[in-house]
């Protein structure tokens, strides 16, 4: 797709979002942000956190749907409190629940979206026919929403979303209630359009897809962020720990490991072995392997998951607020 110059670019250098202190309280003491900080640069980045944490609170506040009891925040240098049409005309926005109107023609409620964020009424019926097509749906655009698959209202979503060129993307929940082909498809159209230099930022409690397509993360809880950076390096294993799979007999080089002071980490069911050595080199891995017999088929730095990365940073954020 094609995104058109416009007449306030991108700073490439400054964030795309940041936020300072936003606390908003729903009633008397429902806090949903509770002074949150975060600095997020241009990319496609993973919000998480479990239900309740903030997370389309958030979203919202950076929209200017919601007022913020205190603090400040900015989306593309904009202010959300002062600027918030001028937010919505650069910011592409996909809800998690549908938002269609009923009985309406997926062309005319994709265009009636591009007429919201500023678009002239031609211009918005010629970029929907445009999205729609891109979307993969162009045969269904004179078709009433209404009679779409969980599929098609998703992707209706994101055209809706994308139709008028924003340089940034919210994305909540965006593979939800989708089969695993719909699911598969809809990453790629993510994918797509962050190398398209779309900023994008999926919320979403999947962390499979959130690993798969965005290269930084935020995790919030408790209206808090508790953790945030590069995918890779959150992931990324500690020096002393490695992967093994090996053939042979287990219990002889398990006990030659441990007697090298070897921590060993064995699912006898799976067939894999975590070690942690103790000064960082595999010399003590290579000599109880050829002490035993024992043949290596894989020896390399192991990696943490991203749901591990995850639940910890939840548990420090609980002990955060005890």
């Amino acid at each position: 797709m094609s995104h058109p110059d416009l007449s306030n670019p991108i700073d490439s250098t400054a964030p795309i979002i940041s936020a300072k202190g936003l606390t908003l309280t729903y009633g008397k003491s429902l806090r949903a942000l509770d002074g949150l900080d975060v600095s997020i640069p241009a990319g496609c980045h993973g919000l998480l956190g479990p239900n309740g944490a903030g997370k389309s609170t958030l979203i919202k506040v950076l929209l200017g749907l919601l007022a913020p009891d205190d603090g400040s925040g900015t989306v593309l240098g904009r202010d959300v409190r002062k600027e918030r049409t001028e937010v919505r005309r650069r910011v592409g926005y996909m809800p998690e629940r549908d938002a269609h109107v009923p009985s309406m023609l997926a062309l005319d409620y994709v265009a009636m979206m591009g007429n919201l964020s500023g678009m002239r009424s031609v211009a918005a019926t010629k970029r929907a026919h445009e999205v729609l097509h891109y979307v993969d749906l162009g045969e269904a655009r004179y078709r009433p929403v209404d009679g779409f698959s969980a599929g098609m209202r998703q992707r209706l979503k994101l055209a809706a979303a994308i139709v008028h060129d924003p340089d940034l993307l919210f994305l909540d929940e965006p593979t939800n209630g989708l089969d695993p082909q719909g699911r598969r498809y809809m990453l790629d159209l993510i994918g797509e359009l962050s190398r398209s230099n779309i900023s994008i930022l999926v919320s979403t409690h999947l962390l499979p897809d959130v690993q798969e397509v965005c290269s930084r993360v935020v995790v919030v809880n408790k209206g808090r962020v508790t953790n945030e950076g590069l995918v890779s390096e959150l992931t990324r294993g500690l020096d002393r720990q490695y992967d093994v799979r090996f053939v042979g007999d287990s219990g002889p080089f398990l006990q030659a490991l441990e007697t090298r002071g070897v921590e060993c980490h064995f699912d006898p069911t799976a067939g894999s072995l975590r070690i942690m050595v103790p000064d960082g080199g595999t010399r003590p891995v290579l000599e109880a392997a050829a002490e035993t017999g024992t043949g290596l088929k894989h020896l390399a730095q192991g990696s943490r998951s991203l749901e591990e990365v995850f639940l910890e940073s939840i548990e420090e954020g609980a002990d955060g607020h005890s």
